[in-house]
């Protein structure tokens, strides 16, 4: 199984400008100016090759370099390679998708590479903060959920507990940043106050915990189920929270529950995705809309003209490949559990909802109903690679001597249809708001944004009496995925021969 002319990352530049470079009649030219931190090199030429908005950047242009003097003067006015990096991104206020922090220079791309195969130093825990009311200075913190075998759920903390100190500080409008020690490297260990709350009045439980900083390997199928409606309709249900490549077989399994007991409708709960492998996303559409042939377009990847070969598309797969929990192939693929009897899909969404959870909405929607419940997606239409430093910028020779790498947008996502207006993301269908004091556990029917998904399966809704719902109680001011590392990212995995 091979990738539609898609996605080698074998480039033609070397990776270092040696001190002598050949001019139209071969005579070397010797450069007199010395190169401070050959790093630089790399970013630059990197970025000049691969970079989406290359054209764009001046200090980008090809001739940039025809001197070489010139170059390593320039190169020598930045302090560090992240300085350089972030000096040639292209930030355009019409297009929030061009800047930051959608590219990024990597300290080190082995804690990336990890993340990216779900395995981080964390608390094992994510949170919402939001406003006790409307016109209240209080701030409430509430867990949106725990990831299963890590410090949080040693510590008994469950969806929806709700605090109000962080750290001993109890939160308000003007103090609630205190909240960023939870991703502070030199940190290692938070403590929360929890509490309830009666009639917008925060009561203390006087229930104080702890939690000390560990690595975590998260699985992000986090919960899956079948729900049977009052009229008989079996629903799918199913809470992915990111496209990790390393997963392939536990995501393959929950469609397998759901094939084999026949579902009738299937709602996926994407509100706390932020993204991931663009391949796993490929494979998430196939098995939701198992109607398509293999090789039927599921989503376009465009590159810049440097790489206008390897623009290309993945299509619908009847098969995934295989990784164990370290990143590596293991020579193996399955058959997918693809379902044949869905026309429409409901998908429930956040401004959480990004990047590869985005691709699988728009992919989808010239096929059949995409049904979008929640709150506007957060719009991210672009996807990126990493970038080594390495002779052919792949992981492959990489420089030994430090762990700094790249990962800048290289390409932009379409549909079949040529679509990919969503940079500011997608607009609900049936907007509902996920409030503090109305969190439920994953898989209850009274949960607000499944019970809409599963009121509408039942013919229960309308969207005039949904759109009655949005009082601006608990309004929320701050997500921890906001800020996390690697959260709303959708990356190229190197081709497999």
């Amino acid at each position: 199984m091979k990738l539609k002319t898609l996605i080698t990352l074998v480039v033609f530049v070397g990776l270092f400008m040696t001190s002598c470079k050949k001019n139209d009649d071969d005579i070397p030219v010797v450069a007199t100016v010395e190169l401070n931190n050959p790093i630089n090199d790399f970013v630059w030429k990197g970025m000049n090759s691969w970079y989406n908005w290359q054209p764009y950047i001046a200090n980008l242009d090809n001739a940039k370099e025809d001197n070489i003097d010139d170059y390593y003067t320039y190169l020598n006015s930045y302090s560090t390679p992240e300085s350089l990096f972030e000096s040639l991104l292209h930030n355009d206020d019409a297009n929030r998708n061009t800047g930051t922090p959608f590219s990024w220079f990597i300290e080190d791309y082995n804690e990336q590479g990890a993340s990216f195969r779900g395995v981080n130093d964390a608390y094992g825990f994510e949170f919402g903060l939001a406003r006790l009311c409307s016109d209240c200075n209080e701030i409430i913190g509430y867990v949106t959920y725990v990831v299963p075998n890590s410090p949080a759920s040693d510590a008994g903390l469950n969806r929806g507990d709700m605090f109000y100190k962080f750290d001993g500080v109890e939160l308000n409008v003007n103090n609630y940043r205190i909240v960023n020690n939870y991703y502070d490297a030199d940190i290692t260990s938070i403590a929360l106050s929890f509490n309830t709350i009666n009639n917008d009045e925060i009561i203390p439980t006087n229930v104080e915990k702890s939690l000390a900083i560990r690595e975590v390997v998260e699985n992000p199928v986090l919960y899956s189920n079948i729900i049977t409606t009052e009229g008989g309709k079996k629903v799918g249900y199913l809470v992915y929270n990111g496209f990790k490549y390393t997963f392939h077989s536990e995501l393959n399994d929950a469609f397998g529950d759901f094939k084999t007991n026949g579902i009738d409708e299937l709602v996926l709960d994407l509100r706390y995705n932020g993204g991931g492998s663009v391949l796993t996303s490929a494979y998430l559409a196939s098995m939701i809309y198992g109607a398509a042939p293999e090789d039927e377009v599921f989503a376009k990847l465009i590159y810049n003209d440097n790489h206008s070969d390897e623009s290309g598309y993945y299509p619908f797969f009847d098969t995934a490949y295989i990784y164990n929990k370290e990143g590596e192939y293991t020579d193996t693929e399955v058959t997918l559990n693809r379902l044949n009897n869905l026309t429409r899909v409901y998908i429930i969404t956040s401004d959480d909802t990004a990047s590869a959870s985005e691709m699988v909405i728009n992919g989808l929607s010239p096929f059949m109903s995409v049904i979008k419940i929640g709150t506007t997606t957060y719009g991210k239409n672009v996807g990126s690679i990493t970038l080594y430093d390495s002779p052919d910028f792949t992981s492959e020779n990489v420089n030994s001597s430090h762990t700094n790498a790249m990962q800048p947008i290289v390409f932009q996502i379409y549909n079949k249809l040529d679509e990919s207006d969503y940079t500011l993301g997608f607009e609900p269908d049936h907007e509902v708001f996920e409030r503090a004091s109305e969190i439920k556990p994953f898989g209850d029917i009274e949960e607000p944004l499944l019970k809409t998904a599963l009121d509408l399966i039942s013919g229960l809704a309308t969207k005039q009496s949904l759109a009655n719902k949005r009082e601006l109680r608990n309004e929320k001011v701050f997500s921890s995925l906001k800020n996390k590392k690697f959260s709303k990212e959708m990356y190229v995995l190197p081709e497999i021969e």
